[in-house]
């Protein structure tokens, strides 16, 4: 495989001028999971292809996810058996060939709360997971006691079981994994562009033959030629359905998730929990040194790109994981809140905890594809059948889809990497939990760190006021991936917006200051990007403290948006 092209201003650039001279046999509208992997399988089907995001690589759903790559076993209960085999081999390929440096595996308790029917109720449902494949590279459910539940999570109150199972899935950072499958397709040969947005679909008669694209940074536009146009847009599906002429083959509704980010000493576990709710099932996740709860699922119909928690969210979630908590947590523990919104075919009249998380694909003319719905596990599948779609407009000859067979970057030599760990770290001078970390989120890219950092070690420093995070990780954000704007390297680039007190405001000059030279800021874009950024943080709390949707909408669209400061 080539070498992965820097992601630099020199990159965006070139991009740029390739963006308005070339035809591509695909043009792909959309930087999240499902765009990002639309673009790899048809690059390394041999085809060209662009993609454009309007916003960041991940900035939408991609990046506000729970962050696990699951088989769904509550779809058991739906009978949605295809859907969760599916999954399930998505699953094993992340975990073992294709991403095993960016997807582990994560255990959760399930807590009993019924005598006699639950166990075997439950025991049937993980019994039949395991046996789908849920139980290849991970170990199959455990049987647990009370007391053996309240051993690996004393955190649980006694009366709030009586018993448990022990099963296993698998978690990863979203906006990295993304991230990550939008640079591999760069590696094989794609264009891809953010901070990109389509502003018209260009077409002869009724067919779809590109789109005007206006660089949001600057506000120039150019007009991109493509034999077929895919929409991986998510929750901004019907926008583009209307550029094309309103006639889209499906409607896609926004369903809000709200997770909050708790310290890791405040639920004594060593495993995750997965608790019912009355309406459907919330998620307490180890993460790093922090959990991960939620989520919520209810409607939402405001601003698309700035989805806001309100405070009635954060109490439906402390007062969900209290109820079986001996130590409740106080919103005063709360270090992060962050809300996603979930891309559901619309029906009639469902809830949308209801709505089907099942794909559909669609051609509404000729020249265009619209892939929507699906899970964040599934986005492999989810490509592969958009491009098949595809294939009707671009031509006879398009090779099958081979990106089962194809590691992301720094896949490749990581099982080595992990081995050396001791020897790696003393030859880079750093420590063991340090290389760790890294390796989790580049794998054998990390290769590139190291070179960006030779000569300097004050780049092997921790970054202020997010420590766990050194320099040269937000560098390389801006050096090699792509990284545009403070917010960028802040929320998604790394996760410190979410996993630190100060929700990433006490290191934004310092980051500020290292990655200047890099995108060319002058002191006074310096400046406006910290100042953005604190006020985009200050929006985000004063929201959260709002009592409905409406409110929370309203505060935090008040924020101006960096991407949008010149008023492109």
């Amino acid at each position: 495989m080539a070498t992965p092209p820097r992601l630099d201003p020199a990159y965006r650039a070139k991009s740029w001028t390739r963006l308005g001279t070339r035809h591509f046999d695909v043009l792909v509208i959309g930087g999240g999971v499902t765009g990002s992997g639309v673009a790899l399988d048809a690059a390394t089907r041999g085809l060209s292809v662009a993609l454009v995001e309007q916003r960041d690589f991940a900035s939408g759903t991609s990046s506000r996810s729970s962050k696990l790559m699951h088989g769904g076993l509550r779809y058991l209960e739906q009978l949605d058996f295809a859907l969760v085999r599916e999954a399930l081999k998505e699953r094993e390929l992340a975990l073992t060939r294709l991403a095993p440096h960016l997807v582990k595996p994560v255990s959760f308790l399930y807590p009993l709360t019924h005598r006699a029917w639950e166990r075997p109720y439950v025991s049937a449902g993980l019994t039949l997971y395991d046996n789908m494949g849920g139980a290849r590279s991970v170990p199959g459910h455990k049987q647990l006691s009370r007391t053996g539940a309240r051993r690996l999570a004393p955190a649980l109150r006694s009366d709030a079981l009586t018993g448990a199972l022990l099963y296993y899935d698998a978690q990863m950072d979203d906006a990295r994994h993304t991230l990550t499958v939008a640079r591999t397709a760069a590696a094989y040969g794609a264009l891809i562009f953010n901070s990109a947005r389509v502003v018209e679909l260009t077409r002869a008669g009724e067919r779809i033959t590109g789109a005007i694209v206006e660089d949001v940074e600057t506000g120039a536009r150019v007009s991109v030629k493509a034999s077929v146009v895919v929409n991986c847009t998510g929750v901004w599906t019907d926008e583009i359905q209307t550029l094309a002429g309103g006639r889209g083959r499906f409607n896609v509704r926004a369903s809000k998730g709200v997770h909050i980010v708790v310290a890791r000493d405040r639920i004594n576990s060593e495993v995750g929990l997965i608790l019912r709710t009355a309406s459907s099932v919330l998620f307490v996740i180890p993460w790093g040194t922090h959990w991960i709860i939620g989520t919520t699922d209810t409607d939402w119909n405001l601003d698309l790109a700035h989805p806001a928690a309100s405070k009635a969210d954060i109490a439906y979630l402390l007062a969900q994981v209290n109820s079986v908590l001996t130590h409740p947590i106080t919103p005063d523990d709360i270090q992060g809140v962050y809300a996603g919104l979930r891309p559901l075919l619309s029906g009639e009249d469902e809830q949308t905890s209801q709505l089907s998380r099942e794909h559909a694909v669609a051609r509404p003319q000729p020249g265009l594809i619209s892939i929507a719905g699906g899970k964040y596990t599934t986005y492999r599948v989810m490509a592969a059948d958009a491009i098949d779609a595809a294939r009707e407009d671009i031509g006879p000859g398009v090779a099958d889809s081979v990106t089962e067979h194809i590691p992301l970057l720094g896949a490749d030599g990581y099982p080595a990497l992990m081995n050396q760990l001791d020897r790696l770290a003393r030859k880079v001078d750093l420590p063991v939990w340090r290389l760790n970390h890294l390796l989790g989120r580049y794998g054998s890219l990390v290769n590139e760190l190291f070179e960006l950092a030779e000569g300097d070690r004050s780049l092997f420093e921790p970054v202020p006021g997010a420590e766990e995070y050194l320099k040269i990780e937000l560098l390389y954000g801006a050096t090699h991936e792509g990284a545009l704007h403070l917010d960028d390297l802040l929320a998604r680039r790394t996760r410190i917006s979410i996993e630190t007190l100060s929700r990433g405001v006490d290191s934004a000059d310092a980051v500020a200051d290292l990655v200047a030279p890099v995108l060319g800021w002058d002191e006074a874009e310096r400046a406006t990007e910290v100042q953005l950024y604190r006020q985009r943080v200050q929006a985000e709390r004063e929201s959260q403290q709002m009592p409905d949707d409406q409110e929370a909408n309203a505060e935090r669209t008040s924020a101006r948006d960096a991407r949008l400061r010149a008023g492109h």
